[in-house]
């Protein structure tokens, strides 16, 4: 499944890209930790200032599938390119906003680049990697993404603390410029299907259904869950059943429906969901737990969370050259035990608990997740025919970012939930309770992943 033209340079190629995929998970860990700044700065409640991070979230869920489309239609080179150029130019404007609103929007903006690129990055390497090399390739840029997430909140907390917030977007500027002419120059043209008609009514559908369902599901607690959030749940649900039925009814879809009669292609995104459900209500929980119940400040709390992107950074390329040597049947599947015996291990934690204990925990967990990511990754993108990589890519972008967003809204309902039995005065207890309650949550949640990835393992390399 390799491209001829590209895999003569792959691991350029492969270089080339990765430049351009560290920031975006370095922009996303450094925006969290200025939040707090910037909404003093322009004097928003927590609430609204949260829409700088969901507005990013929201567009780019909303719109990868699309994505994923027009690369198989145009190319994934320019429409990589495009991606990328949107993102430069939308982190200037972003660090130029006046205010909180136009900051919101410019964001938006950034999220399509982001979307652009990001999509299409397991297509590429898939692309030009022969299957022997495929898993280590994908293990680096798990390792680059790790990288981004754990340099982040460093980075961040150095420029805003020096410099300004604004200069979080703008160091995206040389970083970008450079990633653009870098993979210009190396990604082949590859990919392409000149005559293919796009989808546009299947696009409006499937951003309706994915914006609605992702509002519903990240801010149904902010509306305290009334009639109008049931309102666009259910709309969701509509719309998603219109574009499955227009999707197998058309010769040319945005989302081939075919491609789930795979097991491993069916099998692989649910757990990769799951997954990704599991990593975010401790990601965005843990925080809380460190800083509200141990009493840590933000960099110490900082610091401790680190030991879950380093592992991931260490073990995911590794994972990824033995599942090309051994095949990736049993390393995602002891990935993702790990990962639910980490869950477990969470709920363990008390009032009591020592930066040791917790690190160790999320060293686990990474060490789990970097087993699973990159065999997962690519069992399913090996699992299609090439000239439906970008709609494969654009899949499994899709399937992760709703992961991301179901796992912080469970969390953050069932952290809710808790509290509403415990009277004020026992806020800290219910507090405590509620992050553990959560994190039990999450066991559920990554043991169900644990048992669909026996199902998506494939029986040969």
């Amino acid at each position: 499944m390799a491209d001829p033209a590209g895999q003569e340079n792959r691991w350029s190629v492969l270089a080339a890209v990765l430049a351009g995929t560290v920031m975006g998970p370095l922009d996303a860990s450094i925006v969290y930790i200025a939040l707090p700044v910037i909404g003093e700065v322009f004097h928003a409640l927590p609430s609204s200032v949260g829409w700088v991070s969901m507005s990013y979230l929201l567009v780019m869920g909303s719109f990868l599938l699309s994505f994923g489309r027009l690369g198989d239609i145009f190319g994934f080179k320019r429409i990589y390119l495009a991606g990328l150029l949107i993102f430069v130019v939308a982190s200037a404007l972003c660090g130029l906003a006046p205010n909180l609103i136009t900051l919101v929007i410019l964001r938006a903006f950034q999220a399509v680049g982001a979307g652009l690129s990001m999509s299409l990055v397991p297509s590429i390497i898939t692309a030009v990697f022969p299957q022997k090399e495929r898993g280590r390739a994908l293990g680096i840029n798990a390792m680059v993404v790790a990288l981004g997430l754990a340099a982040g909140p460093v980075l961040g907390g150095l420029l805003v603390d020096s410099i300004g917030w604004r200069t979080i977007f703008f160091v995206n500027v040389p970083v970008g410029i450079i990633a653009c002419l870098w993979s210009y120059n190396l990604i082949p043209e590859n990919g392409e299907k000149a005559k293919a008609h796009f989808d546009w009514k299947g696009s409006v559908l499937a951003f309706g259904a994915l914006s609605s369902l992702l509002f519903f599901a990240s801010e149904g607690e902010s509306y305290h869950w009334s009639a109008l959030i049931f309102i666009i749940g259910a709309a969701a649900v509509v719309l998603l059943l219109l574009f499955i039925r227009l999707e197998s009814s058309i010769p040319e879809p945005m989302l081939d429906l075919i491609l789930f009669k795979s097991r491993v292609f069916s099998a692989g995104n649910g757990a990769a969901l799951l997954n990704f459900m599991t990593q975010y209500i401790i990601v965005f929980l843990c925080p809380f737990f460190l800083q509200k119940v141990l009493g840590y400040s933000a960099s110490r709390s900082g610091l401790t969370m680190v030991a879950f992107p380093l592992t991931v950074l260490v073990v995911a390329p590794i994972s990824g050259a033995l599942s090309d040597r051994f095949g990736q049947r049993w390393l995602f599947f002891l990935g993702s035990l790990l990962c639910t015996l980490s869950a477990g291990s969470m709920f363990t934690l008390s009032q009591y608990s020592t930066p040791a204990d917790v690190s160790l925990r999320l060293a686990i967990f990474g060490f789990g997740t970097g087993l699973f990511q990159s065999p997962n990754t690519s069992a399913v993108m090996g699992s299609v025919p090439k000239n439906r990589l970008g709609i494969a890519g654009g899949v499994f972008s899709t399937t992760r970012n709703i992961g991301m967003v179901f796992g912080i809204a469970l969390g953050g309902a069932v952290l809710n939930a808790r509290q509403a039995f415990y009277q004020e005065s026992a806020f800290h207890l219910a507090f405590l309770y509620g992050i553990k309650d959560a994190f039990f949550a999450a066991l559920l949640v990554s043991a169900l992943a644990t048992v669909i990835s026996v199902l998506c393992s494939p029986k040969s390399r």
